[in-house]
């Protein structure tokens, strides 16, 4: 696999889905003077609202978003006329500037913080960095601008359609289950997760507890000279990354093998939450660092990335304490897995958990286990809380647990709440394990709510 660009362009692109990454692809066509075709039901500015008319054979290639599964009848449609599908990443790639490195970060949760993290090392480091995906620039974008490293935040359903973008780097930090009606299956979600390691020309990195990940990184098409990264909270062995006495040690790209660069300390992580740095966010350090350490960065750049770095405004978030107890939002919780992220900085009895939403389908009885100890209480919400209210009956039945219904002022109901319950040295963490969208109009929003209702009820 070289760096060289494909020519992806050669003839008219189809673009299949007009939200932000088909705009940024018809910005790009129109740069290099390809002709483009939008279509998208629900946009009105779309050069069509389906593909009745269309002479599909005529296209070169098709840019589908995510909003279309596989199995969709455009996707099928578009397939059976014999035309290739490329995602948005893909896209990105034929169409960049070459020679700027990329890497790429997945995972069912944990990709965001891991990416931005990967933009403050490398920043500090004096390198010009676009952290772009799903939480940053449109990729596409990203990539016909000169940088000196591309970040990308790349989800399941990205890579699905992705087949020849080579990174300097990747990592899978964890694949639990998510997305399974897109992906059709839990085979096909980790199958299209592995995709995240295919070419990859400098370090597959990957955290050592996560088995999954490691037999991904095992199986992948990578290019020679590649070698596998694992991190790790213990110490790390050779050509690992990972925590000795507090101290971040790198042993993947030291000079020799015997040897180990101090990188960091995790203390350097403690301006970031309340209490002990949890596990989860020493290992999207350990990642992040390790992946700016595959493209040259100098170790003295993670230290001062770290120190430098905040988390999103919904990701285990201090919003405010108040009487001695710590509130905090972590909306973008919106899986289980994600959860359980969360209480890791958190000690026995001391949580009143503010949890519930759209369950997606999900089952919550290893959730519960794996955080019962830590609760004190528990104030459900969302339209659907059988899910969670079963798996607390069998598992944590001596746990209080109140039942907000549902309604206009569900948040201020559930911290006033939450509030009852919580005395000094507790916190209140909201962190659903559930989509939002049964109350609100995403996870932001019921963050923001969850800090509006916590000040309000401190004045």
């Amino acid at each position: 696999m070289t760096d060289a660009v494909v020519p992806v362009l050669a003839g008219p692109v189809l673009i299949l889905g007009l939200g932000v990454a088909g705009r940024s692809a018809l910005e790009a066509c129109r740069e290099l003077g390809v002709e483009a075709v939008t279509v998208d039901p629900g946009q009105a500015d779309a050069d069509h609202a389906g593909l009745e008319g269309l002479d599909l054979s005529r296209f070169a290639v098709a840019m589908s978003s995510p909003g279309f599964a596989p199995h969709s009848p455009e996707v099928t449609a578009i397939a059976e006329a014999g035309v290739e599908i490329v995602s948005e990443m893909e896209f990105a790639w034929r169409v960049r500037i070459p020679g700027i490195p990329w890497v790429l970060v997945t995972g069912t949760n944990g990709k965001t913080t891991t990416t931005r993290m990967v933009g403050a090392i490398a920043s500090a480091g004096g390198l010009d960095v676009a952290v772009s995906g799903n939480m940053g620039d449109p990729v596409i974008a990203a990539a016909r601008e000169s940088h000196d490293l591309i970040a990308v935040e790349i989800a399941s359903l990205q890579l699905h359609f992705t087949t020849t973008l080579a990174p300097h780097a990747s990592v899978c930090m964890n694949a639990d289950d998510d997305h399974l009606d897109w992906h059709g299956s839990r085979e096909a979600y980790h199958a299209d997760k592995a995709r995240v390691y295919r070419h990859v020309k400098v370090a597959c990195v990957y955290p050592e507890a996560e088995t999954h990940v490691r037999a991904m990184v095992e199986d992948a098409d990578v290019q020679e000279g590649c070698r596998a990264v694992g991190v790790t909270l213990g110490a790390p062995g050779p050509g690992d990354i990972g925590i000795v006495d507090g101290l971040i040690a790198d042993r993947a790209f030291a000079a020799s093998r015997r040897e180990a660069v101090e990188l960091g300390h995790v203390e350097d992580l403690a301006h970031l939450t309340v209490g002990a740095v949890p596990p989860y966010l020493a290992t999207n350090a350990l990642a992040a660092a390790a992946l700016c350490r595959a493209v040259g960065v100098e170790p003295e750049a993670v230290s001062r990335g770290l120190r430098g770095f905040s988390l999103d405004a919904h990701r285990t978030a201090l919003v405010e304490t108040v009487d001695g107890v710590a509130y905090v939002d972590d909306s973008k919780a919106t899986n289980a897995h994600a959860a359980i992220a969360a209480f890791g900085a958190f000690g026995p009895g001391s949580v009143v958990w503010i949890a519930g939403g759209q369950p997606k389908g999900q089952e919550f009885d290893d959730l519960v286990v794996a955080v019962r100890d830590r609760l004190a209480a528990v104030v459900l919400i969302g339209e659907d809380a059988s899910g969670l209210a079963g798996s607390l009956a069998r598992h944590a039945a001596s746990v209080p647990v109140t039942r907000i219904e549902p309604g206009d002022t569900v948040m201020e109901r559930a911290v006033e709440a939450a509030r009852g319950r919580a005395g000094d040295g507790m916190a209140v963490l909201l962190s659903p394990a559930c989509a939002s969208f049964d109350q609100f109009r995403s996870y932001a929003d019921r963050g923001d709510a969850f800090a509006r209702a916590v000040r309000h009820g401190r004045r």
